[in-house]
């Protein structure tokens, strides 16, 4: 019972870790599938813990797979061995293991799930167009540059943006006639960032 208890914790705590390695990048891609903002920047606390999250991932699993397939004690009393647990199985464990695999590697392939909302914007006059520079409060990967590239793309006028969680801004060109500053950061804000402040260029 026991082992039984212990092998239920073990696989557990792979995927609990793997999930959390990446939970600063699941939030910005489950609001941009569903249509809305949220609190997207809410787990990017947990950033500077995803390498230590991904240590326990991995050595959860492989203690798991160890476990499994470690020599079994010879059964000496004839007695008829009991089936193993779902969670003791090998298919579980190929599951568990390809399912942290898919957790841990979200933010190298997160783009996929935002769809080009880029508008071709028509300039009738290029002293319009302004350009500005935003510092951003909590984007830890690269899906939150997606996902707040994908949230000011939304608004008219805007002729071109790139963001960078690594410099913690993003920088955007825009028709003034068509949109303002205003309207910009509370698209940033809506994601569940925060704008920290703005600068012309």
């Amino acid at each position: 019972m026991r082992e039984d208890k212990k092998s239920k914790g073990i696989a557990a705590t792979g995927i609990i870790a793997a999930l959390a390695a990446s939970s600063c990048c699941i939030p910005p891609i489950i609001a941009a599938i569903a249509g809305v903002g949220g609190a997207a920047g809410s787990l990017s606390w947990m950033e500077p813990l995803r390498p230590y999250l991904i240590g326990l991932a991995i050595i959860a699993i492989g203690y798991a797979w160890y476990n499994y397939l470690k020599p079994k004690k010879a059964d000496e009393c004839g007695c008829s061995i009991e089936k193993p647990k779902w969670y003791q199985t090998k298919g579980f464990l190929i599951g568990m293991t390809l399912f942290s695999v898919i957790s841990i590697t979200i933010p190298y392939y997160s783009h996929i799930f935002y769809s080009d909302n880029k508008k071709e914007v028509i300039i009738a006059d290029k002293s319009n167009v302004e350009s500005i520079k935003v510092e951003i409060q909590g984007m830890t990967c690269s899906s939150c540059e997606q996902h707040i590239d994908h949230s000011v793309n939304e608004l008219e006028g805007i002729l071109n943006i790139h963001s960078s969680y690594e410099k913690g801004n993003t920088e955007i060109q825009f028709d003034k006639t068509k949109t303002t500053i205003e309207k910009i950061e509370k698209a940033i804000n809506s994601t569940g960032y925060t704008v920290n402040n703005t600068k012309l260029k």
